[in-house]
Protein backbone atom coordinates (compact mmCIF):
# COMPACT_ATOMS: atom_id res chain seq x y z
CA UNK A 1 0.00 0.00 0.00
CA UNK A 2 1.39 3.39 -0.90
CA UNK A 3 1.65 6.38 1.36
CA UNK A 4 -1.13 8.10 -0.53
CA UNK A 5 -3.60 5.39 0.37
CA UNK A 6 -3.83 5.71 4.13
CA UNK A 7 -6.27 3.58 6.01
CA UNK A 8 -8.87 5.78 7.61
CA UNK A 9 -9.71 4.89 11.18
CA UNK A 10 -13.42 4.70 11.71
CA UNK A 11 -14.85 6.22 14.87
CA UNK A 12 -15.95 3.86 17.56
CA UNK A 13 -19.59 3.92 18.53
CA UNK A 14 -20.32 5.50 21.92
CA UNK A 15 -20.17 3.14 24.84
CA UNK A 16 -20.97 3.66 28.51
CA UNK A 17 -17.27 3.75 29.31
CA UNK A 18 -16.61 6.69 26.99
CA UNK A 19 -20.03 8.38 26.85
CA UNK A 20 -21.26 10.50 29.74
CA UNK A 21 -24.95 9.94 30.33
CA UNK A 22 -27.03 13.05 31.02
CA UNK A 23 -28.49 13.52 34.50
CA UNK A 24 -32.02 12.72 33.34
CA UNK A 25 -30.86 9.36 31.97
CA UNK A 26 -29.00 8.50 35.18
CA UNK A 27 -32.06 9.41 37.24
CA UNK A 28 -34.27 7.29 35.00
CA UNK A 29 -31.99 4.30 35.49
CA UNK A 30 -31.90 4.97 39.25
CA UNK A 31 -35.70 5.16 39.33
CA UNK A 32 -35.92 1.67 37.85
CA UNK A 33 -33.26 0.30 40.21
CA UNK A 34 -35.02 1.75 43.27
CA UNK A 35 -38.25 0.13 42.09
CA UNK A 36 -36.53 -3.26 42.18
CA UNK A 37 -35.02 -2.49 45.60
CA UNK A 38 -38.45 -1.53 46.94
CA UNK A 39 -39.93 -4.79 45.69
CA UNK A 40 -37.13 -6.72 47.43
CA UNK A 41 -37.64 -4.75 50.64
CA UNK A 42 -41.30 -5.67 50.64
CA UNK A 43 -40.23 -9.26 51.21
CA UNK A 44 -38.77 -8.23 54.56
CA UNK A 45 -41.94 -6.37 55.47
CA UNK A 46 -43.96 -9.47 54.62
CA UNK A 47 -41.58 -11.50 56.80
CA UNK A 48 -42.35 -9.14 59.70
CA UNK A 49 -46.08 -9.53 59.15
CA UNK A 50 -45.93 -13.32 58.83
CA UNK A 51 -43.73 -13.57 61.92
CA UNK A 52 -46.16 -11.38 63.86
CA UNK A 53 -49.04 -13.67 62.90
CA UNK A 54 -47.10 -16.83 63.78
CA UNK A 55 -46.36 -15.72 67.32
CA UNK A 56 -44.05 -13.81 69.62
CA UNK A 57 -41.08 -16.20 69.26
CA UNK A 58 -40.97 -15.91 65.48
CA UNK A 59 -41.41 -12.16 65.67
CA UNK A 60 -38.52 -11.84 68.14
CA UNK A 61 -36.21 -13.70 65.72
CA UNK A 62 -37.05 -11.30 62.87
CA UNK A 63 -36.63 -8.27 65.13
CA UNK A 64 -33.27 -9.57 66.35
CA UNK A 65 -32.00 -9.75 62.77
CA UNK A 66 -33.40 -6.31 61.97
CA UNK A 67 -31.65 -4.78 64.97
CA UNK A 68 -28.22 -5.93 63.82
CA UNK A 69 -26.03 -3.27 62.24
CA UNK A 70 -26.58 -4.48 58.68
CA UNK A 71 -30.32 -4.60 59.35
CA UNK A 72 -30.29 -0.93 60.28
CA UNK A 73 -28.28 -0.02 57.19
CA UNK A 74 -30.67 -2.04 55.06
CA UNK A 75 -33.65 -0.08 56.42
CA UNK A 76 -31.88 3.24 55.91
CA UNK A 77 -31.05 2.31 52.30
CA UNK A 78 -34.57 1.01 51.73
CA UNK A 79 -36.12 4.22 53.06
CA UNK A 80 -33.77 6.28 50.85
CA UNK A 81 -34.90 4.20 47.85
CA UNK A 82 -38.51 4.75 48.86
CA UNK A 83 -38.12 8.52 49.12
CA UNK A 84 -36.13 8.72 45.89
CA UNK A 85 -38.74 6.71 44.02
CA UNK A 86 -41.52 8.84 45.50
CA UNK A 87 -39.86 12.20 44.73
CA UNK A 88 -38.82 11.14 41.25
CA UNK A 89 -42.34 9.87 40.60
CA UNK A 90 -43.70 13.27 41.59
CA UNK A 91 -41.22 14.86 39.16
CA UNK A 92 -42.57 12.58 36.42
CA UNK A 93 -46.13 13.63 37.30
CA UNK A 94 -45.07 17.27 36.92
CA UNK A 95 -43.55 16.40 33.54
CA UNK A 96 -46.90 14.91 32.55
CA UNK A 97 -48.40 18.37 32.99
CA UNK A 98 -45.85 19.68 30.42
CA UNK A 99 -43.81 21.62 33.00
CA UNK A 100 -40.06 21.51 33.68
CA UNK A 101 -39.32 19.84 30.35
CA UNK A 102 -36.51 22.06 29.05
CA UNK A 103 -33.02 20.84 29.84
CA UNK A 104 -32.04 23.36 32.53
CA UNK A 105 -35.29 22.95 34.47
CA UNK A 106 -35.16 19.16 34.16
CA UNK A 107 -31.65 19.11 35.62
CA UNK A 108 -32.66 21.51 38.40
CA UNK A 109 -35.66 19.31 39.20
CA UNK A 110 -33.30 16.33 39.37
CA UNK A 111 -31.19 18.10 41.98
CA UNK A 112 -34.35 18.95 43.93
CA UNK A 113 -35.28 15.25 43.89
CA UNK A 114 -31.84 14.29 45.23
CA UNK A 115 -31.90 16.95 47.95
CA UNK A 116 -35.47 16.06 48.96
CA UNK A 117 -34.48 12.38 49.13
CA UNK A 118 -31.56 13.17 51.43
CA UNK A 119 -33.64 15.49 53.63
CA UNK A 120 -36.58 13.08 53.94
CA UNK A 121 -34.33 10.11 54.69
CA UNK A 122 -32.30 12.02 57.27
CA UNK A 123 -35.44 13.44 58.87
CA UNK A 124 -37.12 10.05 59.07
CA UNK A 125 -34.15 8.42 60.75
CA UNK A 126 -33.59 11.38 63.02
CA UNK A 127 -37.15 10.94 64.30
CA UNK A 128 -36.92 7.12 64.30
CA UNK A 129 -33.81 7.13 66.45
CA UNK A 130 -35.48 9.42 68.98
CA UNK A 131 -33.09 12.36 68.88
Amino acid sequence: MSDTQKIMERPLSPHLQVYKLPMTALMSISHRITGVILAGGLLLIVAFLVAAVMGQDYYNVIVAYARLEYGLWFFIAWSAALYYHLCNGIRHLIWDTVHLLDQEKAIAAGWVVLLATAALTAGTWYLAMGY
